[in-house]
């Protein structure tokens, strides 16, 4: 391996900051300890790259994944040994099922104590094997460089992921006069980006013979910068399209084919179009169980054109017809140059749109206390759909999906496929530090917030205002709609008989803090919103409230609960 000469004799952690700032990370999220002290040394002396010190290492995970999640960035997050490691495995997990790009430093004891129960020794890599693209621990200071070269590289391209780099004590100490050449060359390492243009143009063929298509965009439409060219697709051929919960706002909610989130908690008009198409085009996304309800019955009579840049998630859930592996956007373009072709499905796309406007998303107003999509949909009207929106877990996150109006790519972040609750506050950081010229808008529950509440010490320690709305039901709204509808309404453990004062709370970190109770005084109330500066708004909301609709868990999407027609 070529070797690269040093004019002077450098350590493992200068090298390694140098080289973040030679692949353009000028931003990196962490928490010190034992292990890591060689580089925090290091970052101590090194003006090329800014550190954002976390309160807890979940939380610079999930400030790295809103970082990442918001700009498509890689995100980039340091922890130390032992409990420092562990205490990440949730953010690395939940970036690995969101397909998040993010480098994760682990501090490790020095070689000579590796294997030996040393003080805060854990083995991560061992740990994080199921949970990472690949990982790596680093055993020569010389392999640095070129060990984060690939590491990004692998991060970021084809299905992106968090890749975790193990770095032992004495490495990041030691020091060298030379490195070896950084250049990638991973011949195993091949991924599709190009997908094959006969196969694609196969759904051209399809679609010519269809008389109900439907579009589902997924998550890697966001990941892939195809949003204009999807939207272009559509109007084309004037098919409508299902997003999934990943997906909200590549096509502009208020855009006419546009049939919102399909799944579990999504619109009438989606699930029904899920089910009755004969020929559905998936752009990017992965058929989750929450997207396909009863994967026997879903979208049963139809054609499935699968484009995805994972081979390994095609043919996985569902049967499909015209598989093709590569880039979403690069799909979408030779689609897009291809000579038009006649389609027969108008009266599919008027009956679908007439559902969308026979059941929208909908909910009856209460003189008496707040409803929480009353809320949402005064922040969007506020906001005028532009808002950066950031979500917990729970019963908000679905509410924010269904009555945001979003209208941009990358506008929703939110923990999917882990469902993480905490996710919410440090990822708003991410977000906003990312997006300092963008209003971030946070919506979590009162779990979720007690979860990770202590990153709101960033907020004024390094000027991030984002606006935290705390929808508050004194329970984990949830778990305790489920033991309702299931559970013969046992509340087992998912209310809180006592909670902090919130107010006090934000009050102890410096931000403004108001709580809101009146729902006819609430649209006038939420303007506030607007000013630019941290601030928790708390707003009481019922502990009854169910998130409608809902197809229960196992069934078909048809076997919706809770949908409300127009009269």
């Amino acid at each position: 391996m070529k070797q690269i000469k040093l004019t002077e004799s450098k350590n493992g952690s200068e090298l390694l900051l140098e080289t973040l700032a030679s692949l353009g990370i000028d931003t990196v999220f962490g928490y010190p300890g034992g292990a890591v002290l060689p580089l925090y040394d290091a970052i101590y002396q090194f003006d090329g790259v800014r550190h954002i010190l976390a309160r807890h290492e979940q939380g610079a995970l999930h400030e790295a994944e809103g970082y990442a999640k918001s700009t498509g960035k890689i995100g980039v997050a340091i922890v130390t040994s032992g409990p420092g490691a562990t205490n990440a495995i949730t953010g690395i997990a939940d970036g690995m099922s969101d397909s998040v790009p993010m480098l994760v430093f682990t501090g490790q004891v020095a070689r000579s104590g590796i294997g030996k129960d040393a003080f805060q020794e854990a083995d991560i890599i061992g740990i994080t094997m199921p949970i990472t693209k690949y990982n790596y621990q680093i055993r020569d200071v010389a392999d640095i460089p070129r060990i984060i070269t690939e590491a990004v590289h692998i991060a970021t391209t084809g299905r992106p992921g968090p890749v975790v780099i193990d770095l032992p004590k004495d490495v990041s100490e030691m020091k060298t006069s030379f490195y070896y050449d950084p250049e990638v060359t991973l011949p195993s390492y091949q991924p599709t980006i190009e997908p094959n243009a006969l196969q694609v143009k196969k759904i051209l063929t399809q679609l010519k013979k269809a008389k109900k298509p439907l579009i589902v965009a997924g998550g890697g439409v966001n990941y892939a910068n195809a949003a204009e060219e999807l939207q272009a697709f559509a109007e084309r051929y004037n098919i409508p399209v299902v997003s999934t919960l990943l997906s909200l706002g590549v096509m502009p909610i208020e855009h006419p084919l546009s049939l919102g989130m399909g799944g579990m908690h999504g619109s009438y008009a989606s699930n029904m179009a899920l089910m009755e198409c004969d020929f559905m085009i998936n752009f990017g996304c992965r058929f989750a169980d929450r997207l396909t309800g009863n994967p026997d019955t879903f979208a049963s009579d139809a054609v499935v054109a699968h484009v995805d840049i994972d081979p390994a998630e095609i043919g996985k859930v569902v049967k499909t017809k015209i598989p093709i592996v590569g880039d979403a956007k690069a799909a979408l373009q030779i689609l897009l140059e291809a000579e038009p072709v006649k389609t027969r499905h108008e009266d599919w796309t008027d009956s679908v749109l007439a559902n969308k406007a026979k059941a929208p998303f909908s909910y009856k107003f209460d003189e008496n206390i707040i409803k929480p999509q009353h809320a949402i949909a005064t922040i969007g009207k506020i906001t005028k759909g532009d808002a950066i929106v950031v979500t917990d877990v729970g019963q908000h996150q679905m509410w924010a999906a269904q009555f945001y109006p979003y209208k941009n790519a990358r506008q929703l972040i939110t923990s999917g496929g882990l469902g993480t609750m905490g996710f919410g506050i440090p990822a708003a950081i991410g977000a906003k530090l990312a997006n300092p010229d963008k209003e971030v808008i946070l919506f979590v529950g009162d779990g979720g917030f007690q979860m990770t509440n202590q990153e709101l010490a960033l907020l004024n320690g390094y000027g991030v205002p984002i606006k935290v709305v705390l929808m508050n039901n004194h329970s984990l709204g949830m778990v305790r709609q489920w033991q309702e509808s299931f559970y013969d309404e046992h509340r087992s453990e998912s209310t809180f008989d006592d909670e902090p004062n919130f107010q006090l709370l934000a009050e102890a970190y410096g931000v403004s803090h108001y709580k809101f109770t009146n729902p006819n005084t609430l649209e006038n109330d939420l303007t506030i919103i607007t000013e630019n500066r941290p601030m928790l708004i708390e707003v009481a909301i019922s502990n009854r409230e169910h998130v409608y609709p809902m197809v229960p868990s196992g069934k078909s999407n048809s076997e919706m609960l809770g949908v409300t027609f127009n009269a």
